[in-house]
């Protein structure tokens, strides 16, 4: 019998993830294929750390040898158009300087291709983006690090928009990385760091005491529930049209998830599933999305990408009917987020919290004593996932 073609758009953790779950007990029964951009993966827990010279790329960074000596397929390119009703998926495959349009066709498809930044509903973003730089991407982090130890006066601003968006903490965790920085460096006083929210509190709800407990004590200020609806080259303006001027802009732009998925008819602004547990599309039995750009009622991290992957997976070995034990999973989850180091210190300390979803409503926990141990706890815990989908180090 001929084996099923799964294709799986998205080489992060929950792409990687649902490769290697349905590879380890379906290979006999399925060939698998994952199109992804770049011929290697970088992490994004950690990416804060790279501001305060705690984290360096050569840790952050993996590739898909490993993965691709074990037998599971690989396409880097981008993808253009997806066809459900043909069962096909366009990718512009760009390996020197001249673009290739190839189709990839499918059995199963899993779209797990995490989120995009869009700026384009704020008013002078496509004028001004470059003066922006966050801790999301690996270029614009690097960025953002050389302005923050070059600057020697002047206002930061970060801003988080309205959730969902990926990584909850990030924002904070930014605000008390320049902090810290700052700090280190002697110029604190120089400056006036403004952490811009339009939610009605910082992210994660359940840190948001201690979170602005960090901030008393670091002179940053807190403004919630406004949105920045404009950047120009020196400012930006919130929807109630108060005009703040920035030296240093970290503004995270609204979420969304790509926009082969709306022109599909997988979703508007996010994949639709049938149900947490069922990632299938509801319009499709063979298409079922993964991670960031799926729609579930929960925060858009790591450990939830990686469960949703299981979820997944487990309805495509059922489906190909590989006989075999589902993975156990549930969607519950441990986390840490950065808070800086209040003495100007690079030695990180973090917050650990918890939020369990299989309970109504929904379980929270923490510790709100920021600790050093947090920090390399959640080392450990991202290597570990490094080490497992791609290779060791």
């Amino acid at each position: 019998m001929a084996k099923k073609r799964l294709v799986i758009i998205g080489g992060g953790i929950a792409g990687m993830s649902v490769a290697h779950a349905v590879f380890d007990k379906a290979k006999d029964l399925v060939d698998i294929t994952v199109v992804t951009k770049d011929p290697f993966y970088m992490t994004g827990p950690s990416r804060p750390l790279l501001l305060t010279n705690e984290q360096s790329y050569d840790r952050m960074i993996r590739g898909y040898e490993e993965a691709a000596a074990k037998g599971i397929n690989f396409v880097f390119g981008t993808v253009a158009r997806i066809d459900p009703a043909e069962r096909v998926v366009e990718v512009v495959e760009n390996p020197t300087r001249n673009p290739v349009t190839r189709k990839v066709t499918y059995d199963y498809l899993v779209v797990a291709p995490g989120v995009v930044f869009d700026g384009s509903s704020i008013e002078g973003y496509k004028e001004n983006w470059y003066r922006n730089a966050t801790v999301y991407e690996p270029g614009r982090v690097d960025v953002l690090k050389q302005r923050i130890w070059a600057a020697t006066k002047g206002t930061v601003i970060v801003y988080a928009p309205k959730q969902p968006y990926r990584c909850a903490p990030a924002p904070a965790e930014t605000a008390m990385a320049i902090y810290t920085v700052l700090k280190h460096r002697g110029v604190r006083e120089n400056f006036r760091i403004i952490h811009v929210d339009a939610n009605d509190k910082p992210q994660p709800p359940v840190i948001a005491d201690v979170i602005k407990e960090r901030y008393e004590k670091a002179g940053i200020e807190l403004i919630t529930s406004r949105e920045i609806v404009e950047v120009g080259p020196d400012y930006v303006v919130l929807n109630d049209g108060e005009k703040l001027e920035y030296t240093i802009l970290a503004m995270l732009e609204p979420n969304r998830a790509p926009r082969f998925i709306e022109e599909a008819g997988l979703g508007e602004k996010w994949f639709e599933v049938r149900s947490p547990q069922d990632l299938r599309s509801p319009r499709y039995d063979d298409v079922l999305a993964a991670g960031d750009a799926a729609k579930l009622p929960f925060p858009k991290n790591q450990e939830i990408a990686y469960e949703s992957a299981l979820f997944a997976a487990n309805k495509l070995l059922e489906d190909l009917g590989a006989g075999a034990e589902p993975y156990s999973v549930q969607y519950t989850f441990v986390g840490w987020a950065y808070l800086g180091n209040l003495e100007g210190k690079l030695e990180t300390e973090s917050v650990q919290f918890g939020l369990n979803f299989t309970t109504k409503p929904p379980k929270p926990s923490k510790d709100p004593v920021p600790k050093r141990d947090y920090t390399l706890q959640k080392d450990r815990w991202e290597q570990s996932y490094l080490n497992r989908l791609y290779h060791p180090k």
